[in-house]
C-alpha cells in the first residue's frame, strides 16, 4: 500500500470520526430544548426556564446580535442560542418530494 492509499485511508477515518464527534455534539445541543406541558402553552423552551426557542428565533430574524441577547438573558449560554438554531433546522428539514 502506497502513501496516497495510507493517506486517503487515513483521511477517510477522521472524516469518519468527525462526522460521529459533530453528531454526538448535535444531539447534546438539542437536549437543551424542553417541552413542558403547562410551561409557555407546552411550547419548545430552553432548559425549562420561560425562554421559548420562537423568542430567540425572532430576536434573531431581527438582527439582534447573540451578545445582545446573552446581555438581555444572563440566565442563557451561547449553547442555548446554538440549540434554538439546530431546533429550527431539524424541524424545518422535510424530506424531498418529487413527482
Amino acid at each position: 500500500m502506497g502513501v496516497a492509499e495510507v493517506t486517503f485511508l487515513y483521511d477517510k477515518r477522521v472524516l469518519a470520526l468527525v462526522k460521529q464527534i459533530e453528531a454526538l455534539i448535535m444531539n447534546n445541543l438539542l437536549t437543551r430544548i424542553t417541552q413542558i406541558p403547562g410551561q409557555c402553552g407546552g411550547r419548545p423552551c430552553i432548559r425549562g426556564m420561560r425562554i421559548r426557542v420562537s423568542d430567540i428565533l425572532e430576536m434573531l430574524a431581527e438582527n439582534v446580535s447573540a451578545t445582545e441577547i446573552l446581555e438581555d438573558f444572563p440566565d442563557l449560554e451561547l449553547a442555548d442560542i446554538q440549540a434554538c438554531l439546530l431546533f429550527a433546522a431539524r424541524r424545518t428539514d422535510f424530506p424531498r418530494l418529487t413527482a
